[in-house]
């Protein structure tokens, strides 16, 4: 079985085009870094012995400033993208 050139035009192009494609399948959230060494580096820099109180409640501070960090960005993401679907600027 022979192929012609336009086939093979189309293999290769599909090729070279399913790389570029598969980053748009991505879904849901990116990958999550680790941040526990920060966060350990962070509230140790402030002498409190670890697993003692003071350092379960620095962790979690950290935590919950990280949450409303990412909230604050979704949020102005998604208000960004309903005022661009409302207010469409027309060249």
């Amino acid at each position: 079985m022979k192929f012609g050139p336009a086939k093979h035009f189309i293999f290769i192009a599909l090729l070279l085009a399913a790389p570029l494609l598969a980053g748009c399948l991505e879904r849901g959230q990116p990958t999550m870094v680790d941040t526990s060494a920060d966060d350990d580096a962070f509230c140790r820099a402030n002498n409190v012995a670890v697993g003692s109180n003071d350092y379960v409640n620095c962790r979690k501070n950290r935590d919950v400033q990280r949450g409303n960090a990412n909230a604050r960005a979704d949020r102005s993401q998604r208000n960004l993208a309903e005022q661009m679907l409302n207010n469409p600027t027309r060249p």
